[in-house]
């Protein structure tokens, strides 16, 4: 594989060209520097935008695993729906993650040593450790104590190898964030996207790794310590201040030179809401609107689950004049999934623009069907000129100027409308050049755009000025109330379950103040976008206090603590990770009971050579790790791949578990002979 390091370093002297005057040693040219002479606050933040990227296609491919979006992709899809997993999702986040961090963290390493510029070091020790705990996460084993280290052919190291080592690179960096650096070695503040060179931050947020690679080992009787991982919490992030995140912007098209993706913008964006094949799930969307069966919707539904405008009137200069916002519904996959097996898998349907009135013929032939399309016609919203006439089998729909519909003539695509994309626009991506910076939301046309008809508000955390989330303040509380949980102690528990909702709202509605003050609530038509506005406070209040949350010590129960955190979340890896550990619905773990109600294989699975198990107690039963990459571990490493794990190229492999899943280091040792 080629390393890209020397890419990397071009496209820094594009973007530093004034640093270009530091470079004054007469034996190096400015303009064609290499790895050793490249600086390291110029290298850092590209590494951090990197990282971001390789963690935005693991945190939505693993979303789509966990049940929070759905895709209408082949790809996504096999992961959403059908549960028959493709290989096709393997390759990026391990190429992002070798091509253009991984050998760049090694030179930084390198030359932060030989500067005694122990705080880069420091960094490149947790790179390394988030980056390779992340491939041990998806592909269980992968060449790790070889790789960086110009070995074409490097042999991979078994999980527990890898883990070890990302701890003891967690450790280290501790102790160098804790050592003054030498004089002379360069500020991390000024090579630091992430914490404007704040120690203290990047040394709490390596306690909190800790801790949430710690708890990976639950299941772990002979190695997991629910003491350690409280007294790794006690030293990493006390409060949202000590949130590690990296900014999201969108103030410039420059894109990158592997993928076209624009470089400064949050790294779930560019895979969760790039496109329009997302959606959000029905599981995702009832713990939004029913947690508990309470029947409350969270205040955080409006500014997760997008929303597009419906009921459009134009004016005579063909502005939007009047509309109602229509918020999304869940795809069904997991349940009856009734409009998946209608229509497949994949056929949700991309809403189109109307930009003058579009006649539509449906031609439908089954009885029930078409009593049933031309009822809900009957119960739509009339708006001067939208009509239908009806007659035989055929039903012709007007849909007037100013529609957001469905540009199909099928019948059962025709309602794929009330699934609204996950898409947000970037200035990069949004093919709109008047569309300013401060309007992420996406218009399906210009003709949309010029007559301000919104088709979709997009989702709190993959909008393009989304912050993306690397370690959070509700994430080390969650944490904290299950290992509480486990040790019996429900008051401590229940006093950070509470803690960990109330730290995701305070996110949340700082951030969406933040867009408020800078405009983003409003586009150029000057409509007024809620979803881009503060939550009500007393709609938090009255949340905290329904149903939907546990209100007492005695009453929390592990589906309360792992159910909330799952929607604080969302796009993360972690939540796949935590669905293993509890073997997702099988109800099988520490006397907890089933923590994921509902989350089960659908009437559209057909993954039955990939989850080879007979039932949900059965490891084999659920999506466990990802195949490795077949071109450059299946096929060019296939000797060290397979004398390793021989059962790496197997079809279940996607079904074996990786070490920290694992109870026993026999059970693991057991899947790999």
């Amino acid at each position: 594989m080629k390393e890209t390091k020397y890419i990397l370093i071009g496209c820094i002297l594009l973007v530093s060209f004034a640093s270009c005057k530091k470079w004054l040693d007469v034996n190096t040219d400015p303009d064609n520097p290499n790895n050793q002479s490249v600086l390291l606050e110029n290298r850092v933040p590209w590494i951090q935008h990197f990282y971001q990227y390789t963690a935005g296609v693991t945190n939505y491919r693993t979303s789509l695993q966990a049940g929070v979006y759905y895709s209408n992709t082949g790809a996504g899809n096999s992961f959403s729906t059908t549960w028959q997993c493709s290989s096709a999702n393997s390759t990026t986040p391990y190429q992002t993650w070798f091509v253009e961090v991984s050998s760049n963290v090694v030179d930084l390493y390198n030359s932060a040593q030989k500067q005694g510029a122990y705080h880069y070091m420091a960094v490149a020790d947790v790179f390394n450790a988030l980056g390779y705990m992340q491939m041990l996460d998806l592909y269980g084993e992968m060449p790790y104590t070889e790789a960086g280290t110009g070995n074409p052919s490097p042999k991979p190291d078994d999980g527990k190898t890898i883990y070890n080592g990302c701890m003891a690179h967690l450790n280290e960096a501790i102790s160098l964030f804790n050592k003054p650096q030498e004089t002379g070695a360069p500020s991390l503040a000024s090579g630091d996207l992430w914490n404007g060179g704040d120690v203290s931050k990047w040394i709490k947020l390596c306690w909190g790794l800790k801790a949430r690679y710690m708890l990976k080992l639950s299941k772990k009787a002979d190695l997991f310590n629910a003491d350690s991982v409280l007294y790794c919490l006690s030293q990493g992030p006390q409060s949202n201040a000590d949130n590690t995140v990296g900014p999201g912007y969108n103030n410039s098209t420059v894109t990158d030179y592997l993928y076209g993706d624009p470089v400064v913008t949050n790294g779930n964006f560019d895979y969760a809401a790039y496109g329009n094949s997302i959606r959000i799930s029905q599981y995702y969307y009832n713990l939004l609107t029913d947690m508990n069966g309470s029947g409350v919707v969270d205040p955080r539904m409006s500014k997760i689950v997008p929303a597009t405008m419906v009921n459009v009137r134009l004016n005579g200069s063909g502005q939007v004049d009047s509309y109602d916002w229509k918020r999304s519904v869940g795809v069904d996959s997991y349940g009856a999934a009734t409009r998946l097996l209608k229509g497949g898998g994949t056929s949700i349907q991309t809403a189109s623009y109307a930009a003058t009135p579009q006649k539509i013929v449906y031609n439908i032939t089954d009885a029930t069907d078409h009593a049933n399309f031309v009822d809900s016609l009957v119960k739509m919203d009339k708006i001067p000129g939208q009509d239908y006439a009806d007659s035989g089998t055929y039903v012709r729909v007007t849909y007037p100027a100013g529609s957001i519909y469905i540009n199909s003539s099928n019948y059962i695509y025709a309602g794929d409308t009330a699934y609204v994309s996950m898409r947000s626009n970037a200035l990069a991506t949004s093919g709109n050049p008047a569309q300013p910076a401060n309007d992420v939301n996406w218009y399906p046309t210009k003709d949309a755009y010029s007559a301000g008809v919104i088709g979709s508000t997009g989702s709190f955390q993959v909008r393009p000025v989304s912050d993306q989330e690397i370690l959070t303040y509700h994430e080390m509380c969650f944490i904290k109330a299950e290992v509480e949980l486990r040790k019996g102690d429900a008051a401590d528990a229940y006093t950070a379950y509470l803690a960990g909702i109330r730290a995701h709202f305070d996110l949340m509605q700082a951030k969406l103040a933040e867009w408020q003050g800078a405009g983003f609530d409003k586009n150029a038509a000057g409509v007024v976008v809620p979803d881009m506005q503060p939550m009500n406070p007393a709609d938090i209040t009255a949340y905290l206090a329904s149903g939907a949350v546990a209100q007492s010590a005695g009453s929390l129960t592990m589906a309360d603590i792992m159910l909330q955190k799952y929607i604080a979340m969302g796009c993360s890896l972690e939540n796949w990770n935590d669905m293993r550990r509890f073997d997702f619905s099988a109800g099988d773990i520490g006397g907890f009971g089933v923590v994921y109600p509902g989350y089960q294989r659908g009437p559209l699975f057909t993954g039955s050579a990939q989850l080879t198990g007979g039932a949900p107690n059965d490891p084999r039963y659920w999506m466990r790790r990802w195949m490795l990459p077949p071109t450059y571990e299946l096929n060019y490493n296939s000797i060290h791949t397979l004398a390793l794990n021989p059962h790496a190229a197997d079809p279940n492999i996607w079904s074996m578990p990786v070490w920290w899943d694992c109870a026993t280091d026999d059970q693991y040792y057991g899947y790999l002979k």
